[in-house]
C-alpha cells in the first residue's frame, strides 16, 4: 500500500519541504498544496524512474555530503586567489582523463556534480562506456596528482556507499 501511494518518500518529503519554503508560509492551504505535490508528483513519474539505487553504505552519504562542502568553501577561496593574484601567463588550464571504477550511474553523476560544483572543475563528458570522466582544470600543474585526487577523495567514498 505504501508503495503504491509514496512509491519515492524521500522524494515526497523533499517535494512537501521545498514547497514550503517556496511558499514561505505555514497556512493549511501551503501544507495541503505542499502534501498533494509531495504524493501526486512521485506517483505520476514512478513509471519514468529506473530501479532504485541500492545504498551500502547510506550513512555515507552525509560524511561525503560534509567533505564536498568543505571542499567548495576551500576551492573557493584558492579560485579567488588564483584570479586575484596569479598572472594569467602563470596559469596552467588541464585536461584530465580520470578513469572511473564506479559502475553505477547514480554514482557516475554524483561524481560530475560534485566536480562540477567545486569551483575551478568542471566534468565536461563521459566516455561512452562509462569507464573516464574528461575534466577541465583551471589550474592543474600536476594532472595525474588532480586525477588521483579525485579519485581517493570522492570516488572511493561514492564506491563505498553505491557499491
Amino acid at each position: 500500500m505504501r508503495a503504491r501511494f509514496l512509491p519515492h518518500p524521500l522524494l515526497s518529503f523533499t517535494l512537501f519541504i521545498v514547497w514550503l519554503l517556496l511558499a514561505n508560509s505555514l497556512s493549511i492551504n501551503s501544507i495541503v498544496f505542499a502534501a498533494i505535490l509531495g504524493i501526486l508528483i512521485p506517483v505520476f513519474t514512478q513509471p519514468y524512474w529506473p530501479d532504485m539505487p541500492t545504498l551500502s553504505r547510506p550513512g555515507g552519504m552525509l560524511a561525503y555530503a560534509g567533505i564536498v562542502i568543505y571542499d567548495i568553501v576551500v576551492a573557493n577561496i584558492q579560485v579567488a586567489l588564483i584570479v586575484l593574484f596569479k598572472p594569467r601567463a602563470q596559469l596552467q588550464p588541464a585536461w584530465v582523463t580520470v578513469p572511473l571504477d564506479i559502475r553505477s550511474p547514480e554514482a557516475i553523476t554524483m561524481l560530475a556534480g560534485t566536480i562540477t560544483l567545486t569551483p575551478g572543475t568542471v566534468s565536461c563528458d563521459l566516455t561512452e562506456d562509462g569507464r573516464a570522466i574528461l575534466v577541465h582544470c583551471l589550474h592543474a600543474p600536476d594532472p595525474e596528482g588532480v586525477s588521483a585526487e579525485i579519485k581517493s577523495r570522492y570516488e572511493r567514498r561514492l564506491k563505498e556507499i553505491f557499491e
